[in-house]
C-alpha cells in the first residue's frame, strides 16, 4: 500500500511541489461528513466548509503528531505566487486518536478556490515531544519543507489530498 500511496502523489505532483518522497508509516483518515478523502478525488467547496475529521494511527498516546493542511495552487494553479497557502495547523495530536485531541495553531479555513483546479493537501509528521511546534506568522507562502525543518519533524509520516474548484466551475478538465 504504501507504494500505492506514494505514487499517487508522485502522479498529483504533491511530491515535488510541496513534499519530498516518503514512505508511509502511520495511518492517518481525513474524512468530510460521510465522505473519506483519497488521493486526487474530488471535492466541492460547499463539501469542505467545515473541518475534517481526521484519525490518527501510531503506536500510543505518549507520541504525538502534526497535521499541516495547505493549497499549492494559491491563488491559481496557473500563477500559484502565494504556494504554499495554510488552510490549518494542529499540533500535539496524540497517537490512536483524532484531531480534537490536538493543539490548534491555525484555525481551519475552508478551501474556495476561484480559478482552476486546485489541491489541497494534509500532511501529517511525528513530533519530537509535545509542545515542540509553535504556530507561523503567515498564511500566504507557507513552506512544509521549511516548517518541517525548522521544528525537526523529518520527513512526514503519512499524506493525502483531494482536488477543488469553484463549485460550478469551469476550470476545464473533470476529475
Amino acid at each position: 500500500m504504501s507504494r500505492t500511496h506514494r505514487d499517487a502523489l508522485v502522479v498529483g505532483r504533491v511530491v515535488g511541489d510541496v513534499l519530498d518522497p516518503f514512505n508511509k508509516s502511520v495511518n492517518m483518515r481525513v474524512r468530510y461528513a460521510n465522505r473519506d478523502v483519497s488521493n486526487g478525488c474530488e471535492f466541492r467547496p460547499s463539501e469542505v466548509v467545515s473541518q475534517p475529521r481526521v484519525e490518527i494511527g501510531g503506536d500510543d498516546l505518549r507520541t504525538f503528531y502534526t497535521l499541516v493542511m495547505v493549497d499549492p495552487d494559491a491563488p491559481s494553479p496557473s500563477n500559484p505566487h502565494l504556494r504554499e497557502y495554510l488552510h490549518w495547523l494542529v499540533t500535539d495530536i496524540p497517537g490512536t486518536t483524532d484531531v480534537s485531541y490536538g493543539q490548534e495553531l491555525v484555525c481551519y479555513e475552508s478551501p474556495s478556490p476561484t480559478a482552476g483546479i486546485h489541491r489541497f493537501v494534509f500532511v501529517l509528521y511525528r513530533q519530537l515531544g509535545r509542545q515542540t511546534v509553535y504556530p507561523p506568522g503567515w498564511r500566504q507562502n507557507f513552506k512544509t519543507r521549511d516548517f518541517a525543518e525548522i521544528y525537526n519533524l523529518g520527513l512526514p509520516v503519512a499524506a493525502v489530498y483531494f482536488n477543488c474548484q469553484r463549485e460550478g466551475g469551469s476550470g476545464g478538465r473533470r476529475l
